[in-house]
């Protein structure tokens, strides 16, 4: 593992050395749909950020930290799925590790704490708002809802895409078929976006308490580092698909893929750690609080 990041490294140095013709074509993800889409989530975001103050007053709604956060999160996603991360995440499997760790556990709680459904809703003229807020709340939308961002169902949701996607036959059709990868990649950000939700969201509802929350937050670190500690500890490739494309990198693909299952169990699990430790934090912080006030 360790002769993979040193690999990795002077590679990378090599081809900051060489001419352009050489150089690998080091390309942006700037299909149509997608850029709409990002555009789109950051242009109404702020639209209903600045008519929320504007009716209710500055910071009020979504906190100055909350439109931070969600910034801060479309950032993440940015560097996920629309930078050369993208490109080279096609080629090594330890740069596809990261853009998932990105998608996961960077951008999927940010966005959370940013609060965009509200955000999104203020973009929108009073009577659509109006009309969408009544069909979010018939009966239908509302009961998938509940069962969606129910904690156990979001928990069960997350585990599940993380794992099935991990099965090589799966990982490989990712590889093969843009329309799988783009599938892959949508339900690890849907399904982590349901697992923060239901860990830090602001539906009391939804959010699990700080006991079930510490839980969850624990024992998804233990199954992601788990299957983490199951690729870097492998003794061949898992993913066909990756063979002449790594090595044509100049890698080896078995060091790239154990150098990505230490992306999952290392970053991924302190990322879990750290949300526990805040939630904790957060007890602590409400319970001083009503005991001073008493």
């Amino acid at each position: 593992m360790l002769r993979a990041v040193i690999a990795l490294l002077v590679t990378a140095s090599a081809h900051a050395h060489v001419p352009d013709a050489v150089a690998p074509a080091w390309e942006w993800n700037l299909a149509p749909w997608l850029m709409v889409l990002m555009a789109a989530s950051a242009v109404f975001y702020a639209i209903g950020v600045r008519a929320l103050w504007r009716n209710a007053g500055t910071g009020r709604g979504i906190a100055p930290r909350s439109a931070l956060a969600f910034a801060l999160g479309w950032l993440a996603l940015f560097a996920a799925l629309v930078s050369p991360l993208d490109w080279l995440g096609g080629r090594l499997f330890s740069a596809h590790m990261v853009q998932h760790e990105l998608l996961m556990v960077v951008a999927a709680p940010l966005l959370v704490i940013g609060r965009p459904l509200a955000a999104w809703s203020w973009a929108m003229p009073p009577g659509m708002r109006r009309s969408v807020g009544g069909a979010f709340n018939a009966r239908p939308w509302s009961a998938v809802w509940r069962v969606i961002t129910d904690p156990v169902a979001a928990w069960a949701l997350h585990a599940i895409a993380l794992w099935a996607w991990h099965i090589p036959s799966a990982f490989d059709a990712a590889l093969r078929s843009e329309g799988w990868h783009i599938a892959q990649h949508a339900s690890f950000l849907v399904t982590a976006l349901l697992f923060w939700w239901a860990v830090l969201g602001h539906d009391p509802r939804s959010r699990m308490g700080t006991g079930a929350a510490f839980a969850s937050l624990f024992t998804t670190m233990l199954h992601t580092s788990a299957l983490g500690a199951l690729l870097s500890l492998a003794s061949s490739p898992w993913y066909s698909e990756y063979l002449p494309l790594t090595a044509a990198l100049g890698f080896d693909p078995l060091e790239d893929q154990q150098l990505g299952g230490v992306v999952m169990w290392v970053p991924g699990a302190l990322a879990y750690l750290f949300a526990a430790l805040a939630v904790v934090a957060r007890l602590l912080a409400r319970t001083g609080a009503r005991a001073h006030g008493t």
